[in-house]
């Protein structure tokens, strides 16, 4: 099965291809003899006959720093009549840009497998979908007033608080139980983001680490376990956390057990999931999640390609 692959992602030019999740997935594509295309989010188009395309390059990728990827000249490219598969691959924010594009992707859901399902993106930002799983979470408010987080605060001491829609471990902040700043903290919180805000405690469970859980189509495919670095509480590889082999805990495989179906029911094949101290379940990404590099260093699998399995299973149905 040869398939003309289109990649909605981040310029080319500027990836770490020794970490990008998205790069892997393109390799394997390409080694299963699948055509890619690349194309920016920006040049998304829906014409006057309802047709969604974007201006993409045909591009051959390659594990070599420097020299990673060659890129022909871009094409106007049907995303309905001219591709198999659209990986939706940019990186957050996950904003009204984000947002408008699934809506244009999803016109041609009839036509295209679009991964993840477009919809369910749009449904399931990471820290909003999570909240249907509250019984694995750790007490949670959403909320723009700092006299309900000290309320909060009373009942769990020193908390977290985070955007609702941030992403990479960006703007996460410690707030401890005397509530020191966070009438500060909660007025640029509010001048900064319309939402309202993610509250949680802090759980000194963190400095074992935050573990990354990848499902593909609803099943596990593997784990790394992500320790803040020096000085910090925040364990995002981005963040200057450092990664290490790791087994799921029987709690964390009963959380991938109650996840795994509405996942799969729900088109996200591609999905990972955030635990802390092995037994809290703190975030669902699905957005464009990563790890799957690490993942397979460590445990010696190759999840791009039980992606790829995935991806084909569903196109043979």
């Amino acid at each position: 099965m040869s398939l003309r692959v289109a990649v909605q992602m981040d310029p080319l030019e500027g990836i770490n291809i020794a970490g990008d999740s998205s790069f892997a997935l393109m390799l394997s594509a390409q080694a299963r003899g699948h055509e890619l295309f690349h194309y920016d989010v920006g040049s998304l188009t829906l014409d006057e006959h309802d047709r969604l395309h974007a201006l993409a390059r045909p591009v051959v990728v390659r594990r070599e720093a420097g020299n990673h990827f060659e890129a022909g000249e871009p094409v106007p490219l049907d995303l309905g009549k001219q591709a198999d598969v659209v990986l939706m691959r940019q990186d957050p924010p996950f904003d009204m840009g984000y947002i408008t594009a699934t809506h244009l992707l999803e016109r041609i859901e009839k036509e295209t497998l679009v991964v993840n399902n477009p919809a369910s993106v749009r449904n399931a930002p990471e820290k909003v979908f999570v909240l249907d799983f509250r019984h694995f979470m750790p007490p949670t408010m959403v909320t723009r007033s700092v006299d309900e987080v000290r309320e909060f605060q009373k009942r769990h001491g020193a908390v977290v608080v985070k955007p609702i829609h941030g992403n990479g471990g960006k703007a996460i902040f410690r707030v401890n139980e005397e509530g020191e700043n966070l009438s500060a903290l909660f007025e640029v919180f509010n001048q900064t983001w319309p939402e309202p805000h993610m509250v949680q405690p802090f759980l000194p469970e963190v400095a074992e680490g935050d573990k990354r859980i990848v499902l593909v189509d609803g099943e596990y495919a593997g784990a790394i376990n992500r320790r803040p670095g020096e000085g910090e509480f925040r364990s995002n590889l981005a963040r200057g956390g450092s990664a290490e082999k790791s087994e799921l805990t029987p709690r964390e495989q009963e959380i991938c057990a109650a996840l795994g179906p509405e996942l799969k029911r729900l088109g996200l094949i591609f999905v990972g999931i955030d635990v802390i101290g092995g037994k809290w379940l703190t975030e669902i990404n699905v957005t464009s999640p990563t790890g799957i590099v690490a993942i397979d260093n460590f445990n010696g699998t190759d999840t791009a390609a039980m992606i790829w399995d995935a991806i084909e299973g569903k196109l043979r149905k």
